[in-house]
């Protein structure tokens, strides 16, 4: 009986081929099925979400001091009339000797030219001002070089006739001198680099966290109603009292 009843069921499993295949000749055919085209990665949420926040807060870092210097800065040149100034004032006086001289007077009579390099090595050894390789005016009766700094400002003249050097130097304070750097008065080239580099940095900053909005927008929905708020607000404050 037990014999008949295998070979019953032998014949069932050689009559039935999709009883017969194995469970993992199905999982073999089910994976060599085409199913649906995977996703465009440039497409994905996950991968925008990854990456602008990323360059959300490296340019966040990276402009992080600078911001926040910006921000108070803006505040004090907002009230700098309520904010008390208490310039200080330097003056030296200095007489070129007669070999010095001699090269004042030799120089041209007008224009703009830098003072020879072997005067300017001079003052600098004398009263410690650095003149070289500066733009100077020269007239007939003097040689003036600018020392326009930030927070303060400066300037030396020299009399072609007698050879009298006058410096003078007036510093306006720590304010005005983060005034200056926030406006990049009298600056430089480097920290004019540096400010088209923090400025890239604040762009990304702002684009990335627009594209962040947008990303969660979904499941805040204050989100474009704030962001319409800081739109309004600044149009509406200039076209009310501003004129």
């Amino acid at each position: 009986m037990t014999s008949t009843l295998s070979g019953n069921a032998d014949d069932n499993r050689k009559a039935d081929p999709v009883a017969s295949a194995s469970p993992v000749g199905d999982r073999t055919k089910q994976r060599g099925r085409p199913g649906r085209p995977p996703k465009n990665k440039w497409a994905s949420r996950s991968f925008w979400l990854r990456h602008m926040q990323q360059w959300h807060w490296i340019s966040a870092a990276i402009s992080l001091v600078g911001m926040l210097l910006f921000s108070v800065t803006g505040i004090t040149l907002n009230h700098a009339s309520q904010i008390d100034a208490s310039p200080t004032t330097t003056q030296l006086e200095a007489k070129l000797p007669a070999g010095m001289l001699a090269l004042v007077k030799a120089d041209p009579s007008v224009g703009k030219a830098p003072v020879p390099q072997p005067l300017a090595d001079w003052i600098k050894g004398r009263i410690s001002i650095d003149v070289g390789g500066r733009p100077a005016e020269w007239s007939a009766s003097e040689v003036y070089v600018g020392l326009a700094r930030p927070g303060g400002d400066a300037w030396l003249t020299i009399d072609r006739a007698s050879g009298d050097i006058s410096y003078e130097r007036t510093d306006r304070g720590w304010i005005a001198y983060l005034n200056d750097l926030h406006k990049g008065r009298n600056t430089g080239l480097a920290w004019s680099i540096f400010l088209d580099m923090f400025a890239l940095a604040c762009i990304i900053f702002c684009v990335t966290g627009f594209v962040l909005l947008k990303l969660h927008a979904v499941g805040r929905p204050s989100t474009w109603p704030m962001v319409g708020l800081g739109v309004a607000v600044p149009i509406i404050v200039l076209i009310i009292f501003v004129h």
